[in-house]
């Protein structure tokens, strides 16, 4: 029996060999992934679409019929250029693969088409936040059965066939369930005697006996319904990671439109990354000029509100939440700064004490970046700020600073901050 599927377009039909052909060309996927998204708007970055793979990397074995040995006949189509018998010289195979050869003509690289969610998760792969290690029970969401004794009644799968068989041998010994083998012993007997002869009041005393263990045995079954037990499990909260990344942004007058876009890139990305990948994750905006403030999402991004710089009164903004909101014997704190690098002079200082005192003690991480004008920042020069946090970053590992000054910089950046322990080693 033949079955042909003749559906023009039956949904989900595909979905084996799209998962299969992620699986085997991952790495070449994945760095697929990552150059079309260096390319694309903050907008965008969702949706998925098409991505080229290198067509040398998605070759599969086949099998062919050897050029040596057998008989084969060919019915090649006519040309003007070669008659019966003429030797056809081998193509020149340079230039293979995707490239050009010397004739201008070449291999077409493989596009493949990714669905949006499929295209995330190979971006954010290989992200995470580090130190992720407090973790608290928070809710019922998600929960995770123990073990919890045993019952007398449950469906089969939970079936203890050992708790079974030990009550079943409990019950037997105490009702005094006679043995197979002592049935067989007095079956032996009375045949051994019938065959003797002479014996028939023995006999009729073992035939006895036979009959009462018999009956007995009928009486007291070998598993009784009272012997089944079924394992028992109790649903208990799974305690799940509980983690806060406070967004601090510099939108004092210093603060152009270009720096101001850098800034908007990085926490968008930064945004998508954590509501993407963590369920228990909140976040927080704070936007500083002279003074701090806690905002929404809304206004932390579109609003156009300026003034002078003082980047103390962020941290102080943060300490003050982080003490009132969030304890941190029970979170797991980040922090992602961005500032051109201005600052008061004379609040330097006091923001360094605050940084090393009251918010990296606090933190599993803080990430500094730096956003600059679009032109190439001259060569020794540092900011205020900079030249602060490197005194800082020298003694502490949980407080990493980079540069960025162009759009392009964005994801290279984000990645170098976020990346897995492994995928750094890699890199």
């Amino acid at each position: 029996m033949h079955i042909i599927d003749r559906r023009r377009d039956p949904g989900g039909k595909s979905l084996a060999n799209r998962q299969r052909f992620i699986r085997r060309a991952r790495a070449l996927v994945r760095r697929a992934v990552r150059e079309a998204s260096a390319k694309r708007s903050i907008k965008d970055i969702e949706k998925g679409g098409d991505i080229v793979v290198p067509a040398d990397g998605v070759h599969e074995p086949v099998l062919r019929r050897g050029s040596q040995g057998g008989k084969r006949e060919y019915v090649l189509p006519g040309n003007k250029k070669y008659v019966q018998g003429d030797t056809i010289a081998r193509p020149d195979e340079d230039g293979g693969g995707s490239g050009a050869g010397a004739d201008g003509e070449g291999e077409d690289d493989f596009r493949f088409a990714l669905s949006d969610d499929e295209f995330l998760d190979l971006f954010l792969e290989d992200l995470e936040l580090p130190d992720l290690a407090k973790r608290q029970v928070l809710g019922v969401e998600e929960t995770k059965p123990v073990r919890a004794g045993y019952r007398s009644s449950g469906p089969p799968a939970t079936l203890s066939v050992v708790r079974t068989m030990r009550n079943s041998m409990l019950r037997r010994t105490a009702l005094g369930r006679p043995r197979p083998e002592e049935i067989a012993a007095l079956e032996a007997g009375i045949a051994r005697l019938d065959d003797e002869g002479g014996h028939d009041e023995e006999v009729a005393k073992l035939r006895e006996e036979l009959d009462r263990k018999q009956r007995r045995m009928r009486l007291v079954p070998f598993i009784d319904p009272i012997d089944v037990r079924y394992r028992r499990y109790d649903q208990i909260p799974k305690p799940v990671a509980r983690a806060v990344m406070f967004c601090l942004m510099d939108v004092s007058g210093s603060m152009d439109e270009h720096m101001k876009d850098l800034a908007k890139r990085f926490y968008s990305l930064l945004y998508l990354f954590l509501k993407r990948r963590y369920k228990r994750v909140d976040v927080v905006f704070i936007r500083h000029t002279h003074e701090a403030k806690e905002v929404d999402e809304e206004t932390f991004f579109h609003s156009r509100e300026s003034g002078g710089t003082v980047v103390s009164t962020a941290l102080e903004e943060m300490a003050r939440i982080v003490h009132d909101r969030y304890p941190a014997t029970q979170w797991n704190i980040y922090a992602a700064q961005a500032s051109d690098g201005d600052n008061l002079p004379m609040d330097n200082a006091n923001t360094i004490n605050l940084l090393k005192a009251a918010i990296l003690p606090l933190c599993q991480y803080y990430a500094y970046l730096e956003v600059g004008h679009g032109r190439e920042d001259k060569a020794g020069e540092a900011s205020s700020l900079w030249r602060a946090y490197e005194l800082v970053a020298g003694s502490e590992e949980r407080l990493a600073m980079r540069k960025v000054s162009h759009r392009r910089d964005i994801y290279p950046v984000f990645r170098d901050l976020f990346a897995r322990e492994g995928a750094k080693a890699e890199a």
